[in-house]
């Protein structure tokens, strides 16, 4: 599932290439991934210009010039490209929003959604979402009063939307593994200093990961050659068997909650 670096890295390079430009041409080939009749879906987005683009935990938001915002979670499987008919991958497509000869495909939505929602509706749907760690007002002592009174495992803490947007599966294990925490730690038992390492393991694994392209393999464009470069480079995440980058020990794969979990058991500590 895309996680925050992914959907920064679809942000930062869609602002560059659809902005201001007129929807020419809207497809729905799943009335389940929209939020609306088609016939009226299609109708309000066309002949519309996306002035914006904002991401928040893993959603992106398309500002119209209408005032109105499409919202997009692409959930498990979920992915975009941009392209003509002629590149375009041989995946189906879900939703197809076009700006001349350039289309915006949605692949995958079978769990994700594209809905189109009025300013005031976006953000009730987003309002219960936790604080972003890469956000600017976030400081390291808030993030450590954030997470002071959580109880759990370190892993499920960390993927709870509520608690903290935009981490998932991947990212978590990674954010743990440069903690040199295991994902099993009970939050409760972090000291300050703990939580101040997470922290500033959060800021550089995410950091990292985006200025990589995270870890989807598809391409954005034809000439993308940035989307995917963190996949090469994740240190634990789906390495079972593979020896440590920090250390002699040997990466294993175990479970929390439900949710595969990827650590080293030498160079990382439980709690």
């Amino acid at each position: 599932m895309p996680e925050l670096p992914e959907m920064e890295n679809y942000r930062i390079q869609l602002s560059q290439l659809i902005l201001d430009r007129p929807i020419t041409k809207v497809t729905v080939g799943r009335d389940k991934s929209i939020n609306k009749d088609s016939a009226d879906f299609i109708r309000e987005v066309t002949g519309t210009r996306i002035i914006f683009i904002e991401r928040r935990g893993k959603h992106l938001l398309f500002h119209l010039d209408s005032g109105r915002r499409l919202l997009l979670h692409l959930m498990l499987g979920g992915l975009l490209y941009l392209g003509t008919d002629e590149d375009k991958p041989g995946r189906s497509t879900q939703v197809e929003i076009s700006f001349g000869n350039q289309t915006l495909y949605f692949i995958g939505l079978r769990l994700g959604y594209l809905h189109l929602y009025s300013a005031k509706e976006s953000d009730e749907f987003l309002s219960d979402l936790g604080p972003e760690v890469i956000d600017r007002r976030m400081t390291e002592e808030k993030f450590i009063q954030l997470f002071a009174k959580r109880r759990g495992a370190l892993k499920s803490t960390l993927v709870n939307q509520h608690v903290i947007a935009g981490i998932g599966n991947c990212y978590a294990d990674e954010i743990a593994f440069e903690a040199e925490l295991r994902p099993s730690s009970k939050i409760q038992n972090l000291s300050r200093d703990d939580l101040a390492k997470l922290y500033h393991s959060s800021l550089a694994v995410f950091r990292h990961a985006t200025d990589h392209g995270g870890y989807i393999e598809l391409p954005l464009t034809k000439e993308d050659k940035l989307t995917g470069g963190f996949n090469d480079l994740c240190r634990v995440y789906d390495r079972a068997g593979e020896g440590c980058i920090r250390c002699d020990g040997v990466i294993e794969k175990s479970e929390i909650g439900g949710r595969k979990v990827f650590f080293c058991p030498k160079c990382q500590h439980d709690k």
